[in-house]
């Protein structure tokens, strides 16, 4: 935290003297040409602008990605070719000009699918930007340009009456599909990795409006260092004095000209927070203002912790209503989360019913007592039940828990200690790897809980009032948001900021990246004790 406000200008136009400023630690390939801005409304070419743009890290992510995607494909039809016998039917008899039959078939696959693959994933936007290194758009782009191109295969065949393969149509497809979405999800890994430890591959951001606008949309986009976002500096909108006395986490500036500040800390995005723009008009302005200039602009309206499935923009005589859609928390979706959580417990339990077995046997070995832990909880629609988990714990830890309170390391509900005395040795081991939680399923079976949801709280900490208590519109979950987004390593009131963003922006989607990401946060044990 620092408190910078005092560099703060009155003036519209004066530069800066702080030359420390003009080259900011983390200045990563933003080229400033001094140029004139452009009149209002002039019409420019689309190619020249991109040119223009000061952040560029895109342009090498999507030339690697290029690569991976022709690789992936290249990889799909050499498969098909070298391991299914019938992959060349509809080939072998026919001729094209100065081709015979397998040269026919090798310029098809290794030539004009890995093409065609390309130009579809351009096509369908799995190259822009705006869906590059966050959220599963670009994967759902990738889906999208599979199903396209085994529509257009099989159209392309009924056209020239080829008798294809239908094993193998469905082998190159499926395949390139897999390994497209791999490689992507390591090309992702490695942008992410860029962002958290070095700043490359991110948009510096001057975050626009009032401080604590400012300030909200400074928690919000800091919360994930792999989305790219780096605040460098806040421009007050209500003046200096509103920033007077009050440490802010990076530069507070007032009453400058924002294109010159862009300028000076090296930004490359301008984001207009809340009601920055109350005046009619000036956002619009601001937009024409920063056509040409390369400069990204983003809106950050009042609405937080909302996914963008829910929030529908439908512009009316040319102002853009926003419109925010309830949750769905019923209908064919829950349905196939309730049977998918039945059908996937019922499964896990039979496969993994001697790991149960062999930590059951741990467990009497190191602690005489029973081998499972009850505890009533709270679940849907505030119906209590009782939790399956694995004993961790000696059978005399509820009465040793009361001399251990002033240690609890947990600002909410729940008691957490890194190091608590209570834990034996092998329960120590199965909490860090969570296989404490596997006799949940029995819970997920009997429809009391569900793999993926807001974790469950013990009964006996009074009414759930408030925020908390919209948490018991969904089955509790055996992980969550809170599990991958760090665990007992969370504060109360980020957990239940996570839950109740679970609540609201729930989908299918949605639970299977929870349930991929848990399988690394189990590896990693990260905040597991």
């Amino acid at each position: 935290m620092r408190e910078d406000v005092g560099e703060v200008t009155t003036s519209l136009h004066r530069p800066t003297t702080d030359s420390s400023r003009s080259q900011p630690v983390g200045y990563d390939s933003f080229e400033w040409q001094q140029q004139p801005p452009p009149s209002n409304g002039v019409p420019r070419s689309a190619w020249t602008r991109q040119k223009r743009r000061l952040s560029r890290w895109h342009r090498p992510y999507t030339a690697v990605l290029i690569v991976l995607d022709l690789i992936s494909t290249l990889v799909a039809s050499y498969i098909a070719d070298a391991f299914l016998e019938k992959s060349k039917s509809g080939f072998i008899n026919r001729s094209w000009g100065l081709f015979d039959g397998i040269e026919l078939f090798n310029f098809f696959a290794y030539v004009v699918l890995p093409l065609g693959w390309l130009l579809l994933l351009w096509i369908n936007g799995t190259y822009d930007r705006r869906y590059l290194g966050l959220g599963s758009e670009e994967f759902k782009r990738v889906v999208r340009t599979s199903v396209t191109v085994v529509a257009s295969v099989s159209l392309l065949a009924f056209a020239t009456k080829t008798d294809l393969s239908r094993g193998t149509v469905a082998t190159v497809s499926l395949s390139a599909l897999v390994f497209i979405l791999l490689s992507r999800v390591g090309a992702r890994q490695f942008l992410h990795f860029a962002r958290r430890s070095t700043g490359h591959g991110a948009h510096r951001m001057i975050l626009v409006g009032t401080l604590p606008e400012a300030l909200e949309v400074y928690t919000a986009v800091t919360r994930s260092p792999a989305a790219g976002l780096i605040p460098v500096a806040i421009h007050l909108t209500d003046g200096y004095a509103a920033a007077r006395g009050i440490e802010t986490p990076v530069p507070v500036y007032a009453g400058r000209d924002v294109l010159s500040l862009v300028r000076e800390v090296g930004a490359d995005t301008i984001a207009v927070c809340g009601s920055a723009s109350a005046e009619p008009g000036e956002l619009r302005r601001l937009a024409w203002q920063l056509e040409g200039t390369g400069v990204d602009l983003v809106v950050a309206p009042q609405l937080t912790d909302i996914a963008g499935p829910r929030v529908h923009i439908r512009p009316i005589e040319g102002l853009p209503l926003l419109h925010v859609e309830e949750p769905t928390l019923s209908g064919p979706g829950w349905l196939i989360k309730n049977l998918m959580d039945r059908s996937a417990a019922a499964l896990g339990l039979l496969l993994i019913s001697p790991i149960l077995a062999i930590i059951a046997i741990g467990i009497r070995l190191s602690d005489p007592g029973p081998v499972f832990f009850r505890q009533t909880r709270v679940g849907h629609d505030g119906r209590t039940f009782r939790v399956w988990k694995f004993r961790t714990m000696y059978v005399d830890a509820e009465e040793r828990k009361a001399t251990l309170e002033e240690l609890n390391e947990s600002d909410g509900m729940l008691f957490k200690m890194k190091h608590d005395p209570r834990i034996f040795a092998f329960g120590q081991k199965l909490r860090a790897t969570s296989l404490d939680e596997l006799p949940q399923l029995i819970n997920v079976l009997k429809g009391e809980m569900s793999l993926v949801g807001p974790r469950p709280l013990p009964a006996d900490d009074g009414d759930y009032l408030g925020d908390v208590r919209r948490r018991l519109l969904v089955r509790p979950g055996i992980t969550g948001l809170w599990q991958v987004s760090g665990r007992s390593d969370l504060s109360w009131d980020e957990a239940v900021r996570l839950d109740l963003y679970y609540v609201d922006n729930w989908s299918l989607t949605y639970d299977l990246s929870i349930l991929w990401r848990t399988i690394f946060v189990v590896l990693k044990r990260k905040g597991a004790y």
